[in-house]
């Protein structure tokens, strides 16, 4: 009980706290007398110590002048911070500021951390942010990101706000040179750190899909355009598999974890619409449908022999080309 009661006394203290604050910041004659009868059950002297708190634990600017028999804040413009925090709030807090290490090498990086400084700010006075425990004793480590010109950021980002076509020199994943191209925006993807735009390419006359990192030379055109109504995202790409533009056919993929990493297919989330069965000998059959047949087999691929494909057939040929062809470099 005695904690409550504290716990109630504070939140009360908290909204005199407010209140003296308003009173001071609207300009009106302010003493302990005339706010203790603003503020119902407090005496004037309650106030007094209110606005003593105020100017030792919020560094408020209070002075008193005695011509005008009120106080006053010396800055206009000072005002109570007046957000409140719990413990375990202040610690997802400090964590935040450990987690935009994913963004480094980002244009989100500046602007993320100028957000972060502004809401410690915004605590009180008496409330400190100490993150160094965290990066003393904690490791995070971020998908690796490729350093983007922010000019690229932010001009997809007008022009998919604007609905106006984007112009830009590309470099696709297979070539040495760049060739320019002409876009409609009409979505973003960020995958693992990496950012993409797909939109309507008027080269190919076809919807696809262009990385941050490999354009150039971005600027937007003066000539608009519409998203079609029946553009749907999720056509071109898995949520929770990749994005891979050419591949549009759903498939089925099974196949078998070994026992020695039986645990980790059992501890991941593959699919909304995954069926996962582990076998007596600790073995994992893993089932789900996705258009992202590359995706898969890029992770297949890195697991070596702990993972064997089933399901479809396309695929297991897919990894039997890779494997003679990764054959054929040794």
């Amino acid at each position: 009980m005695d904690t409550e009661k504290k716990s109630r006394e504070e939140k009360v203290k908290s909204w005199r706290l407010l209140r003296i604050d308003e009173e001071l910041r609207a300009g009106n004659i302010v003493t302990a007398a005339t706010l203790a009868k603003k503020i119902d059950g407090v005496s004037s002297r309650t106030i007094q110590r209110d606005i003593e708190y105020l100017r030792v634990f919020y560094n408020a600017p209070i002075e008193y002048d005695p011509q005008r028999k009120t106080y006053y804040y010396t800055e206009p413009n000072f005002f109570i911070k007046s957000i409140q925090v719990t413990e375990g709030e202040l610690f997802s807090i400090a964590l935040l500021d450990q987690l935009l290490e994913q963004y480094r090498n980002t244009p989100l990086e500046v602007n993320l951390r100028n957000i972060f400084r502004k809401i410690v700010q915004c605590l009180p006075s008496e409330v400190t942010v100490d993150s160094s425990f965290l990066a003393e004793n904690t490791t995070f480590i971020p998908d690796q990101t490729v350093k983007m010109e922010e000019n690229v950021f932010h001009k997809v980002f007008s022009a998919l706000k604007s609905r106006t076509t984007l112009k830009f020199d590309y470099r696709p994943l297979q070539k040495t040179s760049f060739m320019t191209r002409y876009l409609d925006p009409y979505h973003v993807v960020c995958q693992k750190g990496s950012w993409y735009i797909m939109g309507f390419c008027h080269d190919k006359k076809d919807v696809r899909v262009f990385n941050f990192n490999r354009m150039k030379n971005v600027s937007e055109t003066k000539e608009s355009f519409e998203i079609p109504v029946d553009f749907n995202p999720d056509v071109y790409f898995d949520k929770e598999i990749g994005v891979w533009l050419s591949a549009r056919q759903k498939y089925t993929v099974d196949f078998l974890v070994s026992p020695e990493i039986g645990t980790f297919a059992l501890e991941r989330s593959w699919n909304a619409n995954q069926q996962i069965h582990q076998y007596e000998d600790g073995s994992v059959l893993v089932s789900f449908e996705t258009t992202q047949l590359p995706e898969v087999k890029r992770w297949i691929l890195g697991q070596g022999k702990t993972v064997k494909v089933l399901n479809p057939p396309e695929l297991i040929q897919q990894v039997k080309d890779e494997l003679t062809a990764m054959l054929g470099m040794y």
